[in-house]
């Protein structure tokens, strides 16, 4: 039988000396960091980010991260380096090399042709004193005192606190470049995660028909609206603008209240004042407005003028919520 106390106490183990040399670097922030964030912000080039074995996983997830937040970066693998790859290093480049030794064969021979090539090299390394930290122009300091592994050997706590620094270097460039979350949607126009920064209510009431009727519209018409238009409401509206709202739910609630039904119009069984938003407002806006009153439908509106419905099933279908 498996112990899972055991198990359970190695996850723990994991994650706290993890975490412990992650709060450790922020100590190790210096000027020789700001220096190489205003390198990089100052340069007309790309940043080159290279290393082998899991150093160059990190440096991948580095690359994805600076180019999604304003910094054009590419992956080049350390290895592939000497044997071709370095034609991907232009003029204006900049060269982040992660090694958490800082002493590998194949750092030992790309970092010599990257000096001679003229590029700046920053060195994301856990030893400072190493080959790659004495060659390097900026230094990322990234020491850990001890890797997860219980044998001080499989790159754990090194890699998590590589993955932190290049984090960290983004954040403080995309800081540098005031990019904001309008800058952030043209880069992430996909997924749910770029709708809610750039999908409009108006992208979403245009997909939807426009129930309406008038003050003085009887019962049957109202009915027959709301079931034709399958939005479960219609708008009430006067000189086009909105003045209530009618859903299927006030139907119901009407029909068990009221024994004489004729003569009834739009006017008698409309919520008088209902919630509405712009027809220019983000939809997330309209799903944090449908999520606080508990509602499933509201009303658009543009200067005044009933735009159309956004339904919760809209938000649904593109991912919103």
């Amino acid at each position: 039988m498996k112990d899972f106390d055991q198990i359970i106490q190695v996850a723990k183990d994991t994650i706290e000396t993890e975490g412990r040399a992650i709060l450790h670097l922020s100590s190790l922030i210096d000027e020789s960091f700001a220096r190489a964030v205003d390198y990089i912000y100052t340069s007309k080039g790309r940043v080159i980010v290279t290393g082998i074995g899991k150093s160059a996983n990190i440096a991948t997830k580095i690359v994805a991260t600076l180019n999604s937040t304003g910094t054009p970066a590419i992956f080049m693998h350390a290895a592939d380096a000497i044997h071709g790859d370095l034609g991907i290093i232009q003029e204006n480049d900049t060269v982040i090399c992660i090694s958490k030794s800082g002493n590998t064969p194949e750092i030992k021979v790309l970092v010599p042709l990257i000096k001679a090539s003229g590029n700046k090299l920053i060195g994301l390394t856990a030893q400072v004193d190493s080959f790659l930290g004495l060659q390097s122009d900026f230094i990322l300091n990234a020491y850990v005192a001890k890797e997860a592994c219980p044998n001080n050997l499989a790159p754990t706590t090194s890699t998590t606190a590589q993955l932190v620094i290049g984090d960290a270097l983004a954040m403080s460039l995309l800081n540098i470049r005031g990019f904001s979350s309008k800058d952030f949607a043209r880069f992430h126009p996909g997924g749910s995660l770029g709708k809610k920064l750039y999908l409009r209510v108006s992208d979403l009431t245009s997909l939807n028909s426009k129930p309406q009727v008038a003050l003085d519209t009887n019962l049957k018409q109202v009915i027959v609206e709301i079931s034709e238009n399958l939005l479960g409401v219609t708008a009430v509206i006067d000189n086009n603008a909105i003045v209530g709202i009618i859903t299927d739910g006030d139907l119901r609630r009407m029909l068990a209240k009221v024994d004489n039904i004729a003569g009834l119009t739009a006017k008698d069984i409309m919520t008088k004042a209902p919630k509405f938003i712009d027809n220019d407002a983000m939809a997330v806006e309209a799903m944090e407005l449908m999520d606080r009153h508990g509602i499933t439908q509201l009303l658009a509106q543009k200067d005044g003028v009933y735009s159309g419905v956004v339904h919760i099933h809209n938000l649904s279908k593109e991912g919103i919520i």
